[in-house]
C-alpha cells in the first residue's frame, strides 16, 4: 500500500464478527482487517472488469483473439529480451 485513505464502512453485525472470527483464527494481526478489505476489493474488481472484457469480446473470433494475445506476448518477450 502505498499512500492510504481511510474509509468509514457499515456491515452487519453478523458479518463484523464472522470476519473478525476469520481473521483471528488465521492470527490476524493490526491492519489485518485493512489488508482483508483491500485484498477482497482487488479482487472483486478484477473480476469485474475481467467480465467486462469478456461481455466485450463475445462475439470476436477465437482464432483472431488467440493472433492477437500471440502476437502482444512475442512483442513483450523482445523488449524483455533486449532485442
Amino acid at each position: 500500500m502505498n499512500e492510504q485513505t481511510r474509509w468509514s464502512l457499515k456491515v452487519s453485525r453478523q458479518t463484523d464478527v464472522a470476519l473478525r472470527t476469520l481473521l483471528a483464527a488465521r492470527g490476524g494481526r493490526k491492519g489485518a482487517l485493512s489488508r482483508f478489505v483491500e485484498q477482497a476489493v482487488n479482487r472483486e474488481v478484477l473480476r469485474e472488469t475481467v467480465l467486462d472484457i469478456q461481455e466485450r469480446n463475445a462475439g470476436a473470433d477465437p482464432a483472431e483473439v488467440e493472433q492477437l494475445v500471440e502476437e502482444e506476448l512475442a512483442e513483450v518477450r523482445r523488449a524483455r529480451s533486449g532485442r
